[in-house]
């Protein structure tokens, strides 16, 4: 198993990645432009959070956690703007804000 995989934040952006899959399903044609930032935003995640396991320096790993922060962030103002548009049934919404906040919260103190 590698470093990466042994995290809480990484599982939990695992999580996230997979439901953020099942919205994308059923978000209807014509709205591609929330799409592919939900897609690419929540892929972000787990890539950055891996990347920054693998520097050697505290300040390299920060950047890259900084980054993945950053993507959840993103990903929580797309579920936002879903909910607005009636886009998201509530269980995902409140299952995704919820998986985001952990992993906000776990990032910023791997940050500091």
């Amino acid at each position: 198993m590698m470093s990466h995989e042994n995290l809480d934040v990484y599982r939990t952006s695992i999580k996230f990645l997979s439901l953020s899959r099942k919205v994308i399903k059923n978000i209807p044609r014509g709205n591609a432009d929330i799409v592919d930032q939900l897609k690419r935003a929540s892929r972000s995640i787990p890539l950055n959070i891996a990347e920054g396991v693998g520097k050697s320096t505290q300040t390299h790993q920060a950047r890259y956690f900084t980054d993945a922060r950053g993507s959840a962030l993103e990903c929580a103002a797309c579920l936002d703007v879903l909910q607005e548009e009636r886009l998201v049934e509530e269980a995902s919404y409140s299952t995704g804000k919820d998986l985001l906040s952990r992993i906000v919260s776990m990032l910023t103190k791997m940050v500091r």
